[in-house]
């Protein structure tokens, strides 16, 4: 939180950012730090972070990712054990993602951290040990197409209608576009929109509903369309006596207007969790992401509804409200 009259953002210092052209081979840095090591450059973040708070009487921080799809990791022994992290971190191991870099030091600081992007960033075992204090949530904001889905989908499964196709097709201009041209940076953003449906549909709870859906996601990179992204949805589906019936969507929206709210509203509520003394994965967040982050003995809640539910009961539970049951019945008793 900053005390004093808040500054022009002309006033403000443009820091220098880490980045490595091998993680997002689209883009070129030009305003980038220089050092010895990974390890050099989280020392450089939190040098950064200690010296903006000190000139603008800041207490209070949140970081959150927003940067550029990253390159599909796989899971290494690096991410393994926050010793071997950073080992790897002073190694310069190829292993750790500018993002987890960023999501290192705001953890050593114990600055609540958020991923708004579908890489691995805070989500292996490591970091998540280091954020044990500290209050974290991703990854991959839900705002586009995958939103209609967590809409729809709910919807057609509670009503009992099958589902034989779900092609999806994006079209986006903006940077975010130019990056997902890249077969490997598009490959980790298909397996976060992928997710979404078997969690929602439980094909095997409903196998002759949904066990054979075909689901197909594709992003084309088309420039003149800039922030302006268009999400195109067919869906075939069927209905009583297996009767075949479509639904086509064309969403037509801007990225950044759809995004800029939740990253608004992750900053408030992961700073309330860190007043409120929580830690660790804030599942309750999980309304704003594609991929929530659960532990590993949990599975990841899609539906929006439950997600909103949870939510609202998570806020209720901290201003000490009766949770929100849905059970009607008290208006009927005497």
């Amino acid at each position: 939180m900053i005390d004093s009259v808040r500054k022009p953002l002309e006033d403000y210092t443009v820091m220098k950012g880490v980045f490595d052209k091998k993680y997002v081979k689209k883009l070129d840095g030009d305003w980038v730090k220089t050092g010895k090591n990974k390890m050099d450059f989280a020392k450089q973040i939190m040098d950064d972070i200690y010296s903006f708070n000190s000139e603008n009487n800041v207490t209070d921080n949140v970081m959150i990712w927003c940067g550029s799809t990253e390159i599909f990791l796989e899971s290494s022994d690096v991410h393994s054990s926050l010793n071997k992290f950073e080992e790897g971190l002073k190694k310069n191991d190829p292993g750790i993602a500018p993002s987890m870099i960023y999501s290192y030091a705001a953890l050593k600081m114990g600055i609540p951290y958020a991923n708004g992007s579908p890489n691995l960033s805070v989500d292996i075992p490591a970091l998540s040990e280091l954020a044990l204090d500290t209050p974290i949530a991703g990854k991959d904001f839900k705002t586009g197409q995958t939103l209609m889905k967590t809409i729809l989908a709910p919807g057609l499964r509670a009503r009992q209608l099958g589902i034989r196709g779900w092609f999806s097709t994006n079209i986006l201009g903006n940077r975010d576009g130019e990056v997902l041209d890249d077969p490997d940076s598009f490959k980790t953003k298909e397996e976060s929109k992928l997710s979404v449906l078997d969690s929602v549909l439980q094909p095997e709870l409903n196998p002759e509903l949904y066990k054979d859906l075909y689901h197909k996601v594709r992003i084309n990179y088309y420039p003149p369309s800039g922030d302006n992204k268009e999400g195109w949805d067919n869906i075939d589906i069927f209905g009583w006596l297996g009767y075949p019936m479509q639904i086509k969507i064309d969403f037509l929206c801007r990225d950044s207007i759809l995004a800029a709210p939740i990253v608004l509203d992750l900053v408030l509520f992961l700073n309330l969790a860190q007043r409120a003394g929580m830690k660790g994965i804030q599942e309750w967040l999980s309304f704003y992401f594609k991929s929530p982050m659960t532990l590993p003995e949990l599975y990841p809640e899609h539906d929006l509804f439950v997600q909103l539910a949870k939510l609202k009961n998570t806020l209720r539970h901290l201003m000490d409200e009766d949770l929100i049951t849905h059970l009607g019945l008290d208006y009927y008793e005497e």
